[in-house]
């Protein structure tokens, strides 16, 4: 748990200084809740095989450990998550919660009784397994705060006041959808301190972000290459934080997708990598390959480096200063 100092990864609890670079949104999997074991081939062959390359090639790198960001509507696996992190060595760090996909089964279905199930998977574990979540995420998209995403964000911050955990959440940074959220943090009374606002890097609003730091919380810059937003400007809006000393609250990574349905081409045939690998063949390397190295080009130090994938993500998952 969060407030002993130990993270719950999918291999057991570990330490801060076991953490080490840190990469703090990125998916081993996403696809729909239990695709992999009803219809897997839909994900290609030789799923964990790839998936353990892909990871050992990072860690060959020097990623020591990612935040695995699939909640059970994205397909959360949590045999694939220990195999993955067994093949390859990096520690992978999974959440629970819930991302957008709130099916109308749920209809009714109040905070409270969310809140119970997220505390059980933080303290017991993924039902039939023994793997923990480390991590609690929530999530709103342009539609805003929706009904049953307010629901599931006040299920998770009541699952954190409970357990300590920390929140990821999903948010719009165009419509400034954080604002909302961050309300209905205040009123649940979670500490924004253990708030992270992913996607921030959507945009290159200096003020907004500002905003969302002086709340409190961190900034997850967690998409790169990304859309609409170019990679460099994502990075200048990165450098430009840091030099206005919010360094130690943002967390750069990428929002990877490993495997993902491959979908059939015109002529029948199946593609060797799906749609997203085009937009990102380094996958997991890209921040290594280019962000890391546009940094040192424009004035950012090792220690800086450090601080950006080690020392705040060590701080932010364990709460420990």
């Amino acid at each position: 748990m969060a407030t002993s100092g130990l993270v719950n990864s999918v291999m057991g609890p570990i330490s801060g200084d076991q953490l080490g670079f840190t990469l703090m949104h990125e998916h081993v999997m996403v696809a729909a809740s239990g695709l992999y074991d009803a219809y897997p081939d839909l994900l290609g062959q030789d799923r964990e095989a790839r998936a353990i390359a892909a990871l050992s090639e990072a860690k060959a790198a020097g990623i020591d450990t990612i935040l695995d960001a699939t909640t059970f509507d994205l397909g959360r696996n949590a045999e694939l998550l220990v195999a993955a992190s067994k093949g390859s060595g990096v520690n992978i760090i999974n959440v629970t919660g819930w991302w957008l996909d709130v099916p109308r089964f749920l209809t009714g279905v109040g905070p409270n009784q969310m809140a119970r199930e997220f505390v059980r998977d933080i303290e017991e574990g993924f039902r039939g397994t023994g793997v923990k979540a480390g991590m609690l995420k929530c999530a709103a998209d342009f539609e805003g705060v929706t009904p049953p995403l307010e629901t599931m964000a006040r299920a998770v911050a009541r699952a954190h006041r409970e357990t300590g955990a920390p929140i990821m959440v999903h948010s719009f940074p165009t419509g400034q959808v954080a604002r909302r959220q961050i309300a209905i943090f205040r009123e649940e009374g979670v500490d924004l301190t253990r708030v992270k606002i992913d996607h921030s890097n959507d945009t290159t609003d200096t003020e907004y972000l500002t905003w969302i730091l002086d709340q409190g919380c961190y900034l997850g810059l967690d998409r790169y290459p990304g859309r609409h937003v170019s990679p460099h400007m994502r990075t200048v809006t990165l450098k430009r934080l840091m030099d206005a000393g919010w360094g130690h609250r943002l967390c750069p990574s990428h929002d990877c997708i490993c495997l993902h349905v491959h979908n059939e081409l015109p002529d029948g045939s199946m593609p060797d990598a799906h749609a997203f690998t085009k937009s990102n063949p380094d996958q997991y390397l890209y921040m290594h390959r280019h962000v890391i190295p546009d940094l040192k080009a424009m004035g950012a130090t090792e220690a800086d480096i450090r601080m950006l994938f080690v020392e705040n993500p060590r701080r932010f998952l364990t709460g420990a200063e």
